[in-house]
């Protein structure tokens, strides 16, 4: 018996969207395996040194490539829309224009990365022992770029339309190919930190290619016209415009964790080390939040566009509890896997980098429900298309971060550090959630409106 095919207007909203998360999440954590695989590899077959060089152009790299994909992430949501209210010929124009904007702009930025790069590794106090290593990887990454976007967007217009399985199928590839490369490269060819990039960047230009593949000639619920390639003015001005905000929300957290990583720096190459290591750890356990929290976006999108308010209301406030509660059961894996799992980033055993890396995680840890709401509120709203709020979060994301850097580190030191995530968490979701009550009341007022306009025209008949 063939398995009922998802559907976001009119299953359980919880079930829905955790049916729809599940492959979000799997995918998630492939695509994730991309820098912890290359950390591991690094740190394990090259050097400490090297290990902390790949680490610490992890804020520059989350500040350029994180703006780019915040843009394709707006690109999507008229799409969600038109499908939601089962316009396809919308759809698909949405879809078509998002990938030739994608490109054209992930070209623009991979240019003005290479330009720039070399100067912000200097701005943020990178040590003079790694910065060469650091400027050969990053640099080599940043070819990946337009791919990377094309990649997401792709893979968002899936999600936009109910699938999220086939992307899963097309990283799980990408990631085996990614460890072979690496050991390929590193390993066995001795190309150090400029290997392991290749590998990154050669597994961005397969996912893309793949994902392009079934989302042009396999995805059955859109049908693309030649003609939805070429860019559309009004449509581009439109996508751009919900883009925007999602992207300066990336670009305020990056620019705070990039303050963040010049401060992580005046500690030395063990304390970056560790500080990496952590980082990948907690970015292991962000997983099923953040996957719960894109399914969110897609299932309010789709209702969003259909109409169904109430529903969305229900959905979110469900779907928030259960977030919070994935929060909790991440915390205490969170604190157990700590130390087994950094271990993994070290040839010979550290104590500097492992007492670094658990104080970090300690912190992290006592603080990981703030993160669930913010993946919650943030989600829903941009589902919505109310990206201003993303602005709003990053701004908040951004000053908690830039507090701890100059106000609290001098005076605690790194203990300060490992506070910043959930200070900028707080800060961000404190907004989040006074817009989405206010939105709240308007939806709620809507059916009633909608009702009352029905019964009129009835009596007037």
């Amino acid at each position: 018996m063939a398995k009922k095919e998802l559907d976001m207007l009119r299953d359980s909203p919880v079930k829905a969207i955790i049916r729809f998360a599940l492959p979000i999440m799997a995918s998630s954590m492939l695509q994730y395996n991309y820098s912890l695989v290359d950390n591991i590899i690094v740190g394990r077959y090259v050097s400490n040194e090297a290990l902390a060089a790949v680490g610490s152009v992890g804020a520059i790299n989350s500040f350029i490539i994180g703006a780019a994909l915040g843009l394709t992430s707006g690109f999507s949501i008229p799409v969600a829309h038109a499908y939601g209210a089962a316009d396809g010929r919308k759809a698909s124009r949405f879809a078509g224009n998002s990938i030739s904007l994608a490109f054209i702009i992930g070209a623009a930025i991979a240019v003005l990365a290479h330009i720039f790069s070399g100067r912000l590794l200097k701005l943020i106090g990178t040590p003079e022992d790694i910065i060469d290593l650091s400027s050969a990887y990053i640099n080599i990454l940043y070819y990946g770029i337009p791919f990377q976007m094309l990649s997401n967007n792709f893979t968002a217009i899936s999600r936009s339309t109910g699938e999220s399985k086939k992307p899963l199928y097309f990283f799980s590839f990408t990631v085996v190919l990614n460890f072979l490369l690496d050991m390929l490269f590193v390993k066995v060819l001795s190309w150090g930190v400029e290997g392991a990039a290749a590998a990154t960047l050669i597994c961005h230009m397969t996912a893309a290619t793949l994902n392009g593949i079934f989302v042009l000639f396999f995805l059955k619920k859109i049908r693309f016209a030649k003609t939805d390639l070429i860019p559309d003015r009004k449509i581009s001005l439109k996508q751009i415009s919900l883009g925007i905000p999602v992207s300066l929300q990336f670009t305020m957290t990056s620019i705070g964790s990039m303050c963040l990583q010049s401060v992580v720096n005046s500690f030395g190459t063990s304390v970056i080390a560790g500080f990496t290591a952590a980082g990948r750890v907690e970015g292991l356990t962000n997983i099923p939040m953040s996957g719960l929290g894109v399914a969110t976006q897609t299932f309010v999108g789709q209702n969003y566009g259909a109409g169904n308010y109430s529903r969305i209301r229900q959905g979110v406030k469900r779907i928030f509890l259960l977030d919070v509660a994935v929060s909790v059961v991440m915390s205490i894996t969170l604190y157990l896997l700590a130390e087994p799992v950094v271990s993994l980033f070290m040839e010979e055993f550290n104590p500097d980098i492992m007492a670094a890396a658990k104080r970090y995680i300690l912190a992290i840890a006592q603080c990981y429900s703030l993160v669930a709401v913010l993946f919650v509120m943030r989600n829903t709203l941009q589902g919505l298309g109310f990206t201003f709020a993303n602005s709003v979060a990053g701004t908040g994301e951004f000053f908690g971060r830039l507090l701890i850097a100059f106000v609290m580190t001098p005076l605690i030191g790194f203990d300060a550090v490992c506070y910043a995530g959930p200070a900028a968490w707080l800060l961000a979701d404190i907004p989040l959630v006074i817009i989405y009550l206010h939105k709240q009341k308007k939806f709620r007022r809507l059916p009633e409106e909608a009702e009352a306009s029905y019964l009129k025209l009835s009596i007037d008949k």
